[in-house]
């Protein structure tokens, strides 16, 4: 029987929570007569490990990871730490070191989910937005001088190169490829920004001749926002830069009903090195310790790391059974509306596994 070995992440706030409860899901489905099983190690970085260590993650973290066979990340956040050192010390720093150029986050409104666009049906709203999760706005190349003086400076800059663009775009447009509708829209700010930008549009331009059967446009990203509400159905498959597709992706997630149930998945499309996948909601410490945190994020997450391990039949068992707990009202959690704990959504979801 193979054995997955997964490294479970929860890092700060409702991480902590929802993460063993995902591992419980997984251990659900293996013990159902899946055909695999898991091998679960648990690391406890984070803000913790920063108040002991002076770091958010041990400078051999990545030697630590490099031999799982996928990443299952809770959040990193913590109120008594700058947001850049959490972020950079850990996430970023796996996101980074393993090359996971891609993050890919499906949206779409799951059965009996309340979501904000009364108008828009369902089948209107089931996209997939591709972030550039390597470089970008979120390279880290700047500085700060003068600090406290009049004078002060502080830069940041976006950093795009041709080959992280091209393969980026070359990934956006194969997976629009796959899916049924063929249809991509590249975001672009090639108004303003018109170095970068305007690269990344000419590159897109480029990569389209290899997909012609891809229809695909470009939008500036302010527009695009309006068109996701206002056009939902005219979207499918979308490419953004780093910064741009990490606003539109809490967007969509918002127009979904809930950052609480929004997965993402960090690739190395390569599979050089482990994959990551966690949920988008952050770290949550008003609500953290409370047994009130939404696990779908974190469930619908594991779905994609099932996915990308190649295990699609239990995947596709481990969406129906998320499908069906969010179709019943009693099971939602707070950030949908509901009064449902952390531990009563997982308890139906591994019902389901094990009656199946």
């Amino acid at each position: 029987m193979k054995t997955y070995r997964i490294a479970c992440i929860p890092g700060d706030g409702i991480g902590k929570e929802v993460i063993p409860a995902g591992q419980e899901v997984l251990q659900a489905l293996a013990a159902s007569g899946a055909g695999f099983d898991f091998d679960f190690t648990s690391f406890g970085w984070g803000g913790d490990w920063y108040r002991a260590h002076g770091k958010m993650m041990p400078d051999d973290g990545l030697e630590a990871l490099r031999d799982q066979d996928a990443i299952l990340f809770g959040s990193a956040g913590d109120p008594h730490i700058p947001d850049h050192v959490t972020l950079w010390g850990l996430r970023l720093k796996i996101c980074q070191g393993f090359d996971q150029y891609a993050n890919v986050r499906p949206t779409r409104i799951l059965p009996g989910i309340d979501a904000p666009l009364k108008r828009c049906a369902p089948k209107d709203l089931d996209w997939v937005i591709v972030r550039e999760n390597s470089e970008g706005e979120y390279a880290g190349v700047g500085g700060r001088a003068h600090q406290g003086h009049p004078i002060e400076v502080a830069t940041d800059v976006s950093i795009l190169t041709r080959v992280g663009v091209e393969r980026i775009m070359r990934f956006a447009f194969r997976l629009a490829q796959s899916r049924p509708r063929k249809l991509l829209t590249v975001v672009t700010k090639s108004n303003a920004q018109r170095h970068g930008m305007v690269m990344w549009d000419e590159i897109a331009l480029q990569v389209s001749k290899e997909f012609p059967d891809v229809q695909w446009d470009k939008e500036l990203v302010d527009a695009c926002t309006a068109r996701m509400v206002n056009r939902p159905a005219s979207l499918d498959t979308l490419v953004a830069t780093n910064l741009h597709a990490d606003v539109l992706s809490d967007l969509a997630a918002a127009l979904a009903g809930s950052l609480g149930i929004a997965p993402t998945g960090n690739i190395d499309p390569e599979r050089r090195y482990p994959s990551m996948f966690e949920p988008i909601h952050g770290s949550a410490f008003d609500i953290m310790g409370k047994g009130l945190a939404n696990p779908v994020g974190t469930f619908w997450s594991c779905v994609m790391l099932l996915e990308h391990l190649g295990e699609n039949e239990a995947a596709a068992r481990l969406m129906q059974a998320i499908e069906e707990i969010t179709a019943d009202p009693s099971l939602h959690t707070g950030d949908l509306g509901g009064k449902a704990k952390t531990a009563d959504v997982t308890a139906a979801v591994v019902s389901r596994l094990k009656n199946r």
